[in-house]
């Protein structure tokens, strides 16, 4: 299995980074943590950007820095892509000028990533003639990670390629990223803060906090453990892979399936098959000791308590299994102790909303 290696450390006095990462050389693994907990710094270090004084880093199979042997291979000569907050567009270039830019200074290899692919995948191929004044947030950003894939990089680094975009232009470009990511046979390490990016986005997800990782491996996995802060925030969730199994059309409700059951939904416009990204918010997500016999909620699942931890303000966040899936309730601490819940426990759970992410 091809992976990425990464460890890292530096000293900056009032900022240290100090990590050791095993990662999946393919999918999307997002770094995640607030400002200043190293997203950035640890990209650059990737990049060559920043020399760590002890750091080792190999990209499926290809060392690209060993300290201890004193090899360091330049930015310039690391096969990557770099996607930056600003698209930095050559103001005086057309689009297509723009991404054939530096086309000149690199060879074809076979099974890259093709430019004729990337515009599909992007939407951008109406865009060629145009000057990037005349081009919205989303398609600037659209451009710059075109720009980025038509070298051919053996790795695409994107470092919050959506912080400088409004909420509107966010929405119109999520969707490209979330397609681009299931077509690209490349690894990408992605830089957020953003939990709906992670949600959308992720594949795998490394959780920093002053420098340090906290927590890393599968999305679903990461996101529902409970020793880190994520799964006491407001919006913590867990992200589920379903299928479309069947429409209702009498209802305008669709049912997902998922490895433990199933679930309706809202209507979804997709053909029966259709693998698909569900939302779960903690908030939304209430236990009882017994099956409800007479609800509105229509998805109520049996499930098995796996950690129940103390939370914030009088709340308890509760970490379940349904089938090979995991899930987070948030519940009141008074609920908990009346229920008398504790781990093992078989329960049901009612999931009163959900979200398609993709």
């Amino acid at each position: 299995m091809t992976t990425i290696q990464a460890r890292f450390q530096l000293d900056y006095g009032d900022f240290k980074l100090d990590v050791d990462l095993n990662l999946p050389g393919t999918g999307v693994t997002v770094l995640f943590g607030h400002s200043g907990s190293g997203k950035t710094t640890l990209l650059r270090c990737i990049a060559g950007l920043q020399r760590a004084p002890q750091g080792f880093l190999e990209i499926n199979g290809n060392v690209w820095q060993d300290s201890e042997r004193d090899l360091f291979l330049p930015t310039y000569k690391r096969p990557l892509g770099y996607v930056f907050q600003e698209a930095n567009l050559f103001p005086h270039l057309t689009v297509r000028d723009n991404l054939l830019y530096g086309l000149k200074r690199i060879k074809q290899n076979q099974g890259s990533v093709k430019l004729d692919q990337t515009l599909e995948l992007l939407g951008i191929g109406h865009l060629m003639e145009r000057m990037p004044e005349h081009l919205s947030g989303g398609e600037r950003q659209r451009v710059a990670i075109a720009r980025a894939l038509a070298l051919n990089p053996e790795i695409l680094l994107m470092d919050e390629p959506l912080a400088s975009l409004d909420f509107k232009r966010k929405q119109e470009i999520l969707p490209f990223l979330s397609c681009l990511h299931q077509q690209l046979d490349i690894p990408v390490l992605y830089v957020t803060h953003s939990q709906q990016e992670v949600a959308q986005l992720a594949d795998t997800l490394v959780i920093l906090e002053e420098g340090r990782a906290l927590a890393s491996g599968p999305l679903a996995e990461t996101q529902s453990r409970l020793d880190v802060p994520l799964a006491q925030d407001r919006e913590a969730a867990t992200v589920w892979q379903a299928t479309v199994a069947e429409h209702e059309a009498d209802y305008h409700l669709t049912r997902v399936a998922f490895a433990g059951g199933s679930l309706s939904l809202p209507a979804v416009d997709a053909p029966v098959g259709t693998p698909l990204r569900i939302q779960i918010y903690a908030r939304d997500v209430s236990i009882a000791l017994e099956a409800p016999t007479a609800t509105s909620i229509l998805n109520v699942l049996s499930a098995t308590i796996t950690g129940i931890a103390d939370g914030r303000d009088g709340q308890s966040v509760v970490r379940l299994q349904i089938g090979d899936q995991a899930l987070l309730a948030h519940i009141t601490r008074k609920s908990a102790l009346m229920l008398g819940l504790q781990i093992g426990m078989a329960i049901y759970v009612q999931i009163k909303g959900t979200s398609i992410l993709n």
